[in-house]
């Protein structure tokens, strides 16, 4: 298991290759390649350290809702004229009560020309990279595994196992940033405890392509075992991701082909026509977490090594590109003024801002599944009063919506 080593004393002599760097991200997936992205012009050295050749990190399975804020991001970052061409851009989300009571949401709710996009994994990442990869300021050490961190006064050594190098190097840094996921290695070893709860829920995720046309409409349909998000994809393509009790979830992911799209048909009553499956199922248990605190000395926790949330609403990926923006700003405004940028105090700033308003989108995500996900009366009756406000108010779509796509809070400037 990795560990960390906090050291006040000067660190030993040893006879590892050592490199000196500001900043070394461990976790170069979109959360972690946004951050460097986002410094590529500030003027610090970056080490982006990963686990998979560059190709094969880009290479995953997956696509993610990406709300408004998060298109402004990449395009203040100069990656989102390539991206944009190559994902769908939505004008329209569905929210149902089964195949009842239907809430429209449209852009005139919020006064925008667009209400969020649905992009691919590998699209995202392999424009961040390219961007990346143009930097002299970045360097990648991939594949790479981190072995051990030791904190010291005034700079952190990253031991990395590298494919380059017959034995261990030592990366010292100014400022380590853990971008390595949910089970976070580094977190673990800082010893940073976790508040949340593993959900009784699992998410079978898959691409369909579809008979009829999606018409670039997102859909939340609920249930009562959980909900189903339908987002649309280019080429006639959706990516699926529905929620149900572990047990349910494992069976649809072994049901036979047909049987699992005629389920999943009668779960979109229908709208997109016949169906079939364009890639692999996949489960994932779900779960809701938040860090204790995003910061130490000469440590930042982003993304999901900082918190994790349910996946309704496609608000997890987005959070964390928010993070690292954030992130890049605080530490750029650190830089200028001549300050230490792994000092613990100079850090702070970084979780005051993103602690509370994460805290808002984990606790709206929970409090959406919670009443969705039952069959009691009590609470089906408080949430279709819910869908009917909804209905008939456009305050209450318009404050909807500002909270999932990310223009409510504080936006980070990033250049």
């Amino acid at each position: 298991m990795l560990t960390a080593v906090p050291l006040t004393a000067p660190p030993p002599i040893h006879p590892h290759p050592t490199y000196k760097t500001d900043i070394a991200i461990v976790g170069a997936g979109i959360v972690g390649a946004t951050l460097a992205c986002a410094l590529k012009d500030s003027g610090l050295s970056i080490a982006l350290i990963e686990a998979q050749p560059q190709d094969q990190a880009a290479s995953k399975r997956q696509a993610y809702a990406l709300t408004l804020l998060s298109g402004k991001i990449f395009d203040r970052l100069g990656v989102w004229q390539e991206i944009l061409p190559q994902i769908v851009t939505f004008d329209h989300i569905q929210i149902s009560d089964a195949n009842q009571w239907v809430v429209d949401l449209t852009p005139e709710d919020l006064g925008t020309d667009h209400l969020g996009y649905v992009g691919e994994h590998g699209v995202i990442l392999t424009a961040l990279q390219r961007q990346i990869n143009q930097s002299p300021q970045i360097e990648w050490v991939c594949p790479a595994q981190v072995q051990e961190v030791r904190y010291f006064e005034d700079f952190a050594q990253v031991w990395v196992n590298s494919a380059e190098h017959p034995e261990p190097i030592v990366i010292e840094s100014r400022l380590v940033v853990a971008t390595d996921g949910s089970k976070s290695a580094i977190r673990q070893a800082a010893a940073i405890s976790t508040q949340g709860w593993r959900y009784w829920q699992s998410c079978v995720a898959t691409t369909i392509k579809t008979e009829k046309p999606h018409n670039n409409v997102a859909f939340e349909r609920f249930w009562y075992t959980g909900p189903m998000g339908v987002l649309p994809l280019p080429g006639n393509r959706v990516q699926v991701v529905w929620t149900a009790p572990h047990e349910q979830a494992q069976a649809l992911q072994k049901l036979d082909e047909a049987e699992f799209l005629r389920r999943l048909e009668y779960r979109t009553a229908g709208i997109l026509g016949r169906l079939e499956l364009a890639g692999p199922r996949f489960v994932f248990p779900v779960q809701l977490m938040q860090c204790d605190r995003y910061v130490d000395h000469r440590l930042a926790l982003a993304g999901d090594a900082a918190h994790c949330c349910h996946p309704v609403g496609g608000q997890g990926l987005n959070l964390g590109i928010r993070d690292a923006a954030a992130l890049a700003e605080v530490i750029q405004a650190c830089h200028r003024q001549h300050q230490d940028i792994g000092q613990l105090k100079n850090l702070k700033p970084y979780q005051q801002w993103r602690k509370p308003e994460n805290w808002m989108i984990l606790g709206f995500t929970d409090f959406l599944d919670r009443t969705f996900s039952t069959d009691w009366l009590p609470v089906v009756w408080i949430r279709r009063l819910g869908l009917l406000f909804l209905q008939k108010f456009a305050i209450g779509r318009t404050l909807s919506l500002r909270l999932m796509t990310g223009l409510m809070g504080r936006t980070p400037e990033v250049n």
